[in-house]
């Protein structure tokens, strides 16, 4: 396998493997993934052009330009917009905030175990976005913790361990759009057809979210986690040199004044996108829905959700066509970040595969590693990156440009490469200080965040374990 990989990359040889390298190493010591990013493209269009560097700075623009122009890349970028659109109108027209209010008044919850499920099953209901996610759960549960006495601390893992592993393993949100963007541009034949098989092999993903419900219905305690319940017992909700983050509801923003709070406002465009997504994939398949395209489903279901949205304020009056205008074009601007990144991402994985980077690692690994060995590598390098970053989406957007291809080049299904990646990359998330959802369940719930990665981390590392144990096993029966 090594010799005729080799044979296929050309002159390129180890050059090919100093873009990602670069990507890489910057995003770990800079901490700065736009940077690490550009500066990948950059090389490789250095590299391509024989290492002018003018030039590639030249090409690495060009090849950046160049990628808008595929329809799959294009529709996946609008997307991500949109899907920032749909949260911030839901929000404007009372839904999120009356979803929690109906929560809150079903009373239901009459002790500490109902309490935990509660947080639990709300991190799993609401999947369109991962912030989203931590902030709803977290403001509708940290009333009733502290009511029946359940450390902040347990409710900040708790929606932290449902956010990131529910919204990557659902296609149609913002986090299966940038999968989906890369594996198109990787050449993915079927890349909605692969994120489906690599659902079930997400096994980080899978093994946080069962052991998060298991800790709720259980009440598991593990590590320093054993000290905060006993403390919040006893009457206390920090320890003494606790600083718990600023009020949670200061991020979250409240809905135009005097809109009616109603849940059927969040629940009847989410339902919507979910429902029409094996509908239009059945529509672009011609009847089949293996064969539709998941970019067009994707897009159209989100638009779907977004035009209910809108209905419903306007037939409510509640907001008119210039406040939806204004609402929607702010929280689509939420969500530049995240279509910069996944821009970069499509970018990076263009000139990878012209250097043939895949082809010449799989050379390498295929003489070195063992098939069982290699994807619990590519999980816990890829966690590495994550929690040096605290980025999982700039992660993604490294490692899939480096796994795809090798799986491709090995002769290997790409679908169990990409759950390694997509794995790893929650699993770093979920150990890191410094991600961003990390510090949103810290200030969703109220408490200190340095306790919260502290009682966190023990979990982490179980459900990791048991991730690195699978990868080996499903390694072994490739």
């Amino acid at each position: 396998m090594a010799e005729i990989a080799l044979q296929e990359v050309g002159t390129y040889g180890f050059a090919s493997l100093l873009p990602p390298l670069l990507a890489i190493g910057l995003a770990i010591y800079t901490r700065q993934v736009f940077l690490s990013l550009a500066a990948g493209i950059w090389l490789g269009h250095t590299i391509l052009s024989g290492w002018n560097p003018a030039a590639g700075a030249a090409g690495a623009i060009d090849g950046a330009i160049g990628v808008l122009g595929d329809a799959g890349n294009a529709r996946v970028i609008v997307f991500t917009f949109l899907i920032g659109a749909l949260i911030a109108t839901v929000e404007a027209n009372g839904g999120m905030r009356g979803f929690v209010r109906w929560v809150e008044e079903a009373r239901w919850v009459t002790n500490a175990r109902r309490a935990q499920i509660m947080a639990w099953l709300i991190g799993i209901v609401v999947f369109i976005e991962s912030n989203l996610t931590i902030l709803v759960a977290g403001s509708v549960s940290r009333p009733l913790f502290d009511r029946f006495r359940i450390s902040r601390e347990k409710l900040a893992y708790i929606v932290d361990s449902t956010s990131a592993p529910v919204c990557i393993l659902i296609p149609f949100n913002a986090w299966g759009a940038l999968v989906l963007g890369i594996l198109t541009e990787q050449g993915v034949g079927n890349p909605l057809g692969v994120f489906l098989v690599a659902i079930p092999l997400n096994l980080y993903a899978v093994a946080a979210l069962i052991l998060a419900g298991l800790t709720a219905f259980r009440g598991w305690n593990l590590g320093p986690m054993k000290k905060a319940e006993a403390r919040t017992r006893d009457g206390r909700l920090h320890w003494d040199h606790a600083v718990a983050l600023a009020d949670p509801d200061e991020i979250a923003p409240p809905p135009a004044e005097g809109v009616a709070l109603k849940p059927r406002n969040m629940l009847i465009p989410i339902a919507a996108m979910v429902v029409s997504m094996p509908v239009f994939m059945w529509v672009t398949g011609g009847g089949t829905i293996a064969e539709g395209s998941g970019t067009t489903s994707v897009l159209w279901a989100v638009l779907v959700g977004l035009a209910l949205a809108w209905l419903l304020a306007l037939g409510q009056r509640s907001l008119n066509l210039e406040s939806l205008s204004r609402v929607g074009l702010k929280g689509a601007g939420a969500l530049t970040g995240m279509a910069v990144v996944l821009w970069l991402a499509l970018s990076l994985g263009d000139v990878t595969r012209s250097l043939g980077t895949g082809l010449y690692a799989a050379g390498i690994v295929g003489d070195t590693f063992p098939l069982m060995a290699l994807l619990p590598l590519v999980f816990v390098v890829t966690g590495g990156i994550a929690f040096a970053t605290g980025s999982s989406w700039g992660t993604f957007a490294i490692m899939l440009a480096v796994a795809v291809p090798l799986a491709n080049a090995l002769g290997l299904p790409p679908a169990p490469f990409v759950a390694a990646v997509l794995s790893g990359g929650i699993f770093g998330d979920h150990c890191s200080p410094i991600s961003d959802t990390t510090i949103i369940a810290s200030l969703a719930s109220a408490t200190d965040h340095i306790e919260h990665v502290r009682t966190q981390i023990p979990y982490a590392l179980v459900a990791g374990g048991i991730a690195t144990a699978g990868f080996a096993v499903v390694g072994a029966l490739m």
